[in-house]
């Protein structure tokens, strides 16, 4: 499904991007405040959702806050350049990605495009042959690649679609040290751009819902000027890392 809502107060910027999408093979609604606007993403009616942040009435975040009470909808936010506490918040709320305006309306579908291909995968890996995949287990944590579900300590932890695929990517390696670019590319589906904290900030993210700490180490490594490293446990506490 190629149907998109955007959600923009700026009448001329939708008004262009109807018409650029809709050259894209997109299908476009648009709406200009707040509650419309999370009314209709919840409408069953769309396939992603691009969110900007300054709305009126409702802003973004309170937009974006409703939709992830009942919704896994992709969402991709629009925040001012330069603003990195917009992109933080965003993404930690559970944005799928952001992109900052002015932005090149090619790069905006190039984004669209890499959320619907996670997207893609997510629903193969469900499918029938998502019982051949194994369960990863390392530490306190295991992950089962099937049901897209995560344990610690036995007890479920709630992680967004791209926490997911980033938490299975490091456990995959765990241990090795993954280029920032890497994950970029296998789990967001794009290149790394300049300035692009994204990952960094699902990582922290990860951190937050996992705890710093895993046997008293840290569980996440940052390899300053490469990438991150899930720490492997101390070998008296290492079972089989597939299970």
């Amino acid at each position: 499904m190629n149907r998109l809502l955007v959600i923009d107060d700026d009448l001329e910027l939708c008004e262009l991007l109807t018409d650029y999408l809709g050259t894209e093979g997109f299908e476009v609604e648009t709406a200009h405040e707040g509650n419309e606007g999370a009314q209709r993403a919840l409408s069953g009616e769309h396939a992603l959702v691009v969110l900007d942040v300054m709305l009126p009435v409702m802003n973004g975040f309170d937009v974006l806050r409703h939709i992830r009470e009942k919704s896994k909808i992709p969402v991709l936010m629009l925040t001012a350049r330069g603003d990195d506490i917009d992109r933080i918040v965003g993404l930690e709320l559970g944005a799928d990605d952001y992109l900052a305006k002015p932005f090149n309306p090619r790069e905006l579908v190039a984004r669209i495009r890499a959320i619907q291909r996670r997207v893609e995968a997510t629903i193969q890996a469900k499918g029938k042959d998502a019982g051949q995949k194994k369960m990863l287990s390392v530490g306190d944590v295991v992950l089962d690649p099937g049901t897209r579900t995560v344990l610690q300590n036995g007890h479920p932890v709630e992680l967004t679609s791209v926490e997911f695929s980033l938490l299975e990517a490091l456990l995959q390696q765990a241990g090795d040290v993954i280029p920032r670019e890497e994950l970029v590319r296998n789990v967001l589906g794009r290149r790394l751009s300049p300035y692009d904290r994204s990952i960094d900030v699902h990582i922290s993210s990860l951190r937050k819902k996992l705890g710093h700490l895993s046997a008293n180490s840290e569980r996440i490594k940052t390899v300053r000027g490469i990438g991150y490293q899930y720490a492997l446990p101390p070998k008296s506490q290492t079972g089989d890392q597939d299970a």
